[in-house]
C-alpha cells in the first residue's frame, strides 16, 4: 500500500524559511513523477511544484519560483520542498502526491496518491 508522509511544517515569521519532507512507501517510485499542492483556508488546492523521479526534472508555479525548490533522494524514496523567503500569503496546508504521469499529477486532485498534509504558517 502506498504511504505518503509529510513532516516538516510550522509557524514561522515572513522572511523566514522551512524544509518540508515527503517520505513515500509502498513501491517504487523511479518512474513516477512527485509534486507538492497547498490549500488555504476558502481556496481551493493549487500546484505548487513537481518533480521528475527519472531525471529531477522540475516545474514550479510562478509565485514561488525562486524562492521554492524542490528536490528528492531516491535512495530515501523521500521528496523536499525547500521554501525561503516566506511570505504570508504561503500560508496554507502542503500536501505531498503522486502519480505515474506528469498530467495526471500537475491537476489538482487527480493524483493517484496523497499525503495527509502539513500546516505551513507565515505570520508578518
Amino acid at each position: 500500500q502506498v504511504q505518503l508522509v509529510e513532516s516538516g511544517g510550522g509557524l514561522v515569521q515572513a522572511g523566514d524559511s522551512l524544509k518540508l519532507s515527503c517520505a513515500a512507501s509502498g513501491r517504487t517510485f523511479n518512474t513516477w513523477f512527485m509534486g507538492w499542492f497547498r490549500q488555504a483556508p476558502g481556496k481551493e488546492r493549487e500546484f505548487v511544484a513537481a518533480i521528475s523521479w527519472i531525471d529531477g526534472s522540475t516545474r514550479y508555479k510562478d509565485s514561488v519560483k525562486g524562492r521554492f525548490t524542490i528536490s528528492r533522494d531516491n535512495a530515501k524514496n523521500t521528496m523536499y520542498l525547500q521554501m525561503n523567503s516566506l511570505k504570508p500569503e504561503d500560508t496554507a496546508v502542503y500536501y505531498c502526491a503522486a502519480d505515474p504521469t506528469y498530467v495526471r499529477l500537475v491537476r489538482p486532485g487527480t493524483a493517484a496518491y496523497w499525503g495527509q498534509g502539513t500546516q505551513v504558517t507565515v505570520s508578518s
